[in-house]
């Protein structure tokens, strides 16, 4: 049966008669006896859904796992494990690996002006901290290293100085980005009635795309940089062996995110928030279990490692000695 041209087969359309058809409102289709419009499903990563409790729920405990780890730094702030390479540093990388997993909870919920304008911005600051953080934890192994040489000019450059200068201006360079975003072209809610038949999609529009890829490109710009200083300083003596953990992490890391892109371009809806989460809480493990595990472990469950003899590398030295 056709009216207009128009087959009976599509539900936008309603028929009133053999001849005639009546077109459903945008946000409406005709219902399987085709005599009344009825809404469209809606759809988005809800708290109600089942996809999007899980993902709360592991975003939340994820969180406390750093938060955990921070206050054994803290409680530990004075052994020499903690002490190594740059204690402040280690605190700030923890804190931000908390907000890392706990911004991907704006990611699920409704979406509105202010969680669009917010969700991808605080993802793009607090991540581009977090590998600051190990960038500068990076450049540090090798200054400390080389500055034990005789006559070395580096050690001037030991210090908190320079790896906190070294964050903040990474991380600003994100903060501009950002707002050149937010001023030009920001995010905002839209619903998607084309990509599924039947279905409103409300997602967040990105605004300007090439804002977008270039939060992400200057993210993964600053892991690639700290993959290849941890790589080439992966084989200094064991006393400063934090480049091997570092250089593994942003392997992790890099792979995560380049794995995502494929990912995401190619889902719609809330499989594609889903996406995006997952490549964050990912990544974030990676950092934190890579960098943080072996120290927690040692200043746990090994403590006897946990000495200043045994991270020079002179531990087993000594145990033969004294034997």
């Amino acid at each position: 049966c056709i009216c207009y041209g128009i087959p009976i087969s599509n539900k936008q359309y309603l028929p009133v008669d053999s001849s005639e058809c009546i077109k459903c409102p945008e946000d409406q289709w005709s219902n399987e006896r085709q005599d009344a419009c009825i809404p469209k499903t809606i759809e988005y990563l809800s708290y109600e859904d089942p996809m999007g409790v899980a993902l709360a729920a592991i975003s939340i405990f994820c969180a406390l796992v750093p938060a955990f780890g921070l206050g054994t730094f803290i409680k530990f702030r004075d052994t020499p494990i903690v002490k190594a390479n740059n204690r402040e540093l280690s605190y700030l990388l923890l804190v931000a690996l908390v907000l890392c997993f706990l911004c991907s909870l704006i990611f699920i919920g409704r979406p509105r002006k202010v969680t669009c304008m917010l969700r991808q911005v605080a993802f793009g600051i607090i991540f581009v901290l977090c590998v600051s953080c190990v960038l500068a934890k990076t450049i540090m192994v090798v200054i400390a290293f080389n500055a034990t040489k005789p006559n070395s000019n580096l050690r001037k450059w030991v210090g908190p100085k320079l790896p906190n200068t070294i964050v903040f201006l990474c991380t600003i360079i994100q903060v501009v980005i950002c707002i050149a975003w937010l001023t030009s072209s920001p995010p905002f809610p839209e619903q998607n009635m084309k990509s599924q038949i039947g279905m409103i999609i409300i997602e967040c529009n990105e605004g300007s795309v090439t804002a977008f890829w270039c939060v992400l490109g200057y993210m993964g710009l600053l892991a690639i940089i700290s993959f290849i200083v941890a790589f080439l300083a992966r084989k200094l003596p064991d006393s400063f062996n934090e480049a091997k953990f570092i250089s593994f992490s942003m392997l992790v890391f890099v792979t995560v995110w380049l794995s995502f892109i494929p990912a995401y371009v190619s889902t719609r809806g809330k499989y594609m928030v889903a996406v995006e989460i997952f490549a964050i809480l990912a990544s974030s493990a990676g950092l934190l279990g890579c960098i943080f595990f072996p120290k927690c472990y040692i200043i746990l469950l090994k403590p006897h490692m946990n000495t200043k003899e045994y991270l020079m590398g002179k531990g087993t030295y000594s145990n033969k000695k004294n034997t």
